[in-house]
């Protein structure tokens, strides 16, 4: 059967999606603030314990944002959520999963007072058996605990602020649950992780999978691989431990002149449907069968040139903050769909999401409709031991969580050296730096990877640049020249930190302009924010943007990247309007961001 692109584009997670049930937990649960943190000492937990629990919130959506109901953007660090779900004792042979896409920063979950999970991480997902607390068919009563500290700067935040009130680039906070959560009932046996790597000049990709854990006995796994009703591979192996890894063959990415059916590229973003399915390998009974999807597409770089199927190719991205005014950080299913359309609508082929991993769905988009995508670890702003422990942990948990989506063509563990202000002068601060950068390529070496994107560049695969100029001819100046290609940065300094660290040698990596623009019009009066420059009408915005595209494209770059996609809060200077409106209309700006080279 072919997998259900569409019916799966609202499930939380689309690469891994078992038919036919799955249960969202989305909407109203009971809530409270825990200012003083006494809800562990008073039992909060517990089923009786209800009196705390006066307010009303609508999950996803954090309390600080208006769709959530409760709209307090006020330091609230310690958060309570409480809800009743009506469910029956698993059968033999089941287990009961309860699924969170993200819990802002530290969780802690328990059913019928039972604790069942906890999870430290605000930007990636967890799992929590509840088969063993579920004490009767019924009513039972889910609690979670978040923390959240707003002053706590080795915590990886992104751009939310830990001011009270947001200044210059940073936005109100996202605390406690902002992703989806789902239950899903699932075989005792039965596949916890699916990675898909496509490797097309060999004809083969490789998948891995993980168990809920060791097997009791023998499995097999078959993969079958399908395009539309044509069969693509179909592959049976054994499963001797928790862990498997192995080849599938795909005999048709053997005709060299006939994939133009098969490869994904945003011009033509073709996904592979995956049935994956579990059996006992002594009688062949059936124990789990999962659906997923891949995108077939190679990602290299050579000679300065970024390279997509073993060809040219030429980034034109937005910086993407992933932040909508009533929501936060949070957004439905329609609205990460339509940002990958708007994005496509204007012109861009890509999106550098910034200090922001984003929801599953968002990426489930950018494969179906054809947007390459640059993911980037939201920052700490302190460096130390715990910002290493915590940065290590959680982009170790997004890299394997996102590995699988062709969309994902960069991993960006490090933006501007924050976090690391000081790698040219300490040490530590340059070997955390590079360990991200290997630490990457050890999860997943088929994609580049950015150590520290913007300046005091170290390790890397792509080297990003960050220049603010007004004026196109700066650019060119900087770089139009075609030494670009072999490295050669004009100008070491073109900001306030130096470009390339000490010892940096350039192994033909492109250079990619990845982030500049960011002019505004002009502001409301009082406005903190002004952007990097300020226009006053349409016609000077549309000069302006017209002017520095030009200086990019005609440069020796391998790409570019505008700041930014959406204005945010009071960093006003997007392409479009908050509430995704264009500020010019979009056949000019789909001209201004598809022009070719001169």
């Amino acid at each position: 059967m072919p997998y259900p692109h569409l019916d799966a584009a609202g499930h939380p997670r689309p690469q891994l999606v078992r038919d036919p049930d799955w249960r969202d937990l989305g909407g109203p649960w009971r809530f409270a603030h825990d200012d003083e943190d006494r809800g562990r000492a008073d039992r909060w937990m517990d089923p009786a314990t209800s009196a705390p629990f006066t307010g009303t919130v609508t999950v996803p959506y954090p309390p600080e944002s208006a769709a959530s109901g409760v709209a307090d953007t006020g330091f609230h660090p310690v958060l309570w959520y409480r809800r009743t779900i009506d469910v029956p004792r698993p059968t033999a042979g089941r287990r009961l999963l309860l699924h969170f896409g993200a819990v802002d920063h530290r969780a802690e979950v328990w059913l019928n007072g039972r604790p069942v999970g906890r999870h430290e991480g605000g930007h990636t997902g967890f799992t929590c058996d509840l088969t063993d607390a579920v004490e009767r068919d019924g009513e039972q009563t889910v609690v979670v605990r978040a923390e959240d500290q707003p002053l706590d700067a080795a915590q990886p935040r992104g751009k939310q602020d830990w001011r009270r009130e947001p200044h210059v680039i940073w936005y109100h906070r996202t605390s406690g649950i902002w992703q989806p959560v789902w239950l899903e009932e699932v075989p005792a046996e039965h596949i916890t992780l699916l990675h898909w790597t496509p490797e097309v000049a060999h004809a083969r990709v490789r998948c891995r999978l993980r168990l809920g854990h060791w097997p009791r006995g023998r499995l097999t796994v078959t993969v079958r691989l399908t395009r539309g009703e044509r069969v693509l591979a179909e592959q049976r192996t054994l499963i001797e431990g928790q862990e498997a890894e192995f080849d599938v063959a795909l005999p048709a990415l053997r005709h060299g002149q006939d994939l133009d059916g098969l490869l994904w590229s945003p011009e033509c973003p073709q996904l592979i449907d995956a049935v994956v399915e579990l059996c006992d390998a002594a009688d062949g009974t059936p124990v789990d069968r999962v659906m997923s999807y891949l995108g077939l597409r190679d990602i290299g770089w050579d000679d300065g040139v970024f390279l997509l199927n073993h060809k040219p190719y030429f980034l034109r991205f937005a910086l993407q903050q992933g932040y909508w005014p009533a929501s936060h950080l949070s957004a439905s299913a329609d609205e990460l769909r339509r940002d990958v359309e708007l994005a496509r609508e204007i012109g861009l082929n890509g999106l550098r999401v910034h200090q922001k991993i984003e929801d599953p769905r968002f990426l489930y988009w950018a494969d179906r409709l054809g947007l390459l995508l640059w993911e980037e670890m939201p920052s700490a702003y302190a460096f130390g031991a715990q910002t290493v422990e915590r940065v290590i942990a959680e982009w170790t948990e997004a890299v394997s969580r996102d590995l699988s989506h062709p969309s994902i063509v960069a991993w960006v563990p490090i933006n501007e050296s924050w976090s690391v202000p000081n790698p040219a002068l300490v040490p530590a601060q340059r070997h955390f730096i590079d360990a991200l950068y290997h630490l990457t390529k050890a999860l997943d070496p088929s994609r580049p990877a950015v150590s520290n994107d913007g300046w005091e560049i170290s390790a890397a695969d792509i080297w990003g640049v960050h220049d603010y100029t007004q004026h196109g001819d700066v650019l060119r100046e900087r770089y139009g020249h075609a030494s670009l290609r072999q490295g050669e940065i004009a100008e070491r300094w073109p900001g306030a930190k130096r470009l390339i660290l000490d010892g940096v040698r350039h192994q033909g990596q492109p250079v990619v302009l990845s982030e500049f623009g960011g002019a505004t019009f002009e502001p409301a009066e009082g406005a903190e924010w002004f952007g990097y420059d300020t226009v006053v009408t349409k016609e000077d915005f549309a000069e302006r943007l017209a002017d520095l595209v030009a200086a990019a494209v005609d440069s020796g770059l391998a790409g570019f990247c505008y700041t930014q996609f959406t204005d945010t809060e009071q960093e006003i200077n997007g392409l479009l309007t908050p509430d995704r409106q264009p500020k010019i209309p979009v056949a000019e700006l789909r001209e201004i961001l598809t022009r070719t080279r001169a």
